[in-house]
């Protein structure tokens, strides 16, 4: 009697299912998934939800350095030898996420190729994100990385078109994200407004005039006019 064929392997199911070494935990809004110090031997995977990264530093300072959203893993530095977390992943909302041991996470990494591959490529889109984003901050104005970062939070060039950031992200948290000032944030949140870049009504809505003045460099020589 010949054997049943073993079925493919799905690495999405397989992140979104309670196993051995997996678990499945929902969080609410405010609630920390690790914090900054903690143990850290274990790899997470948002299914649903945002969750933001903020760091402490020595003398008190906080900010907010990541936003992470649906299929990220985050908390990885233990495959490295990170023993320690080096900064506090908060719920923005309700999140799904699952939590993957480092033994199990080594297993699938080692025993299936089509995991692995999941895994290498967000290594790689992060790495690239985490280079455009250095670059960012060493050549260009605060207005043009608060204009980078709101296409980003509305998915321009990912859904096709201009969408609601939700869930709602604050002035504080965006100035700590492009290191400037809750006011200079304001004040260009106010301009982009008066340009028709963005709907800013307690939720904002980005409009893809924001992106072609990105593309065509155009917000300073607006600002000059």
């Amino acid at each position: 009697m010949e054997r049943e064929a073993k079925p493919p392997f799905d690495p999405v199911a397989f992140l979104a299912k309670v196993g051995n070494g997996k678990t499945i935990s929902i969080y609410q809004r405010d609630q920390d998934i690790f914090g900054q110090g903690d143990v850290a031997d274990t790899v997470f995977y948002l299914q649903k939800g945002r969750i933001k990264l903020t760091v402490v530093s020595e003398d008190g300072k906080e900010a907010v350095v990541g936003i992470l959203e649906p299929t990220q893993f985050f908390g990885e530095g233990c495959l490295n030898g990170h023993g320690i977390r080096i900064a506090t992943t908060t719920a923005m909302e309700e999140c799904v996420v699952t939590s993957i041991t480092k033994a199990a996470m080594i297993a699938a990494l080692r025993n299936e190729p089509k995991f692995s591959e999941l895994f290498t490529a967000y290594l790689l889109k992060r790495n690239s994100r985490i280079e455009s984003d250095l670059i960012d901050q060493l050549f260009n104005s605060s207005e043009k990385r608060l204009a980078r970062l709101l296409l980003l939070l509305a998915h321009f060039g990912k859904e096709g078109s201009p969408q609601s950031i939700e869930p709602n992200i604050s002035q504080e948290t965006l100035a700590e994200m492009i290191g400037t000032t809750r006011s200079r944030v304001s004040t260009f949140m106010n301009k982009f407004r008066k340009l028709g870049f963005i709907n800013y009504n307690g939720n904002i809505e980005v409009r893809g005039s924001l992106l072609n003045a990105v593309l065509q460099d155009k917000l300073e020589l607006k600002q000059n006019e």
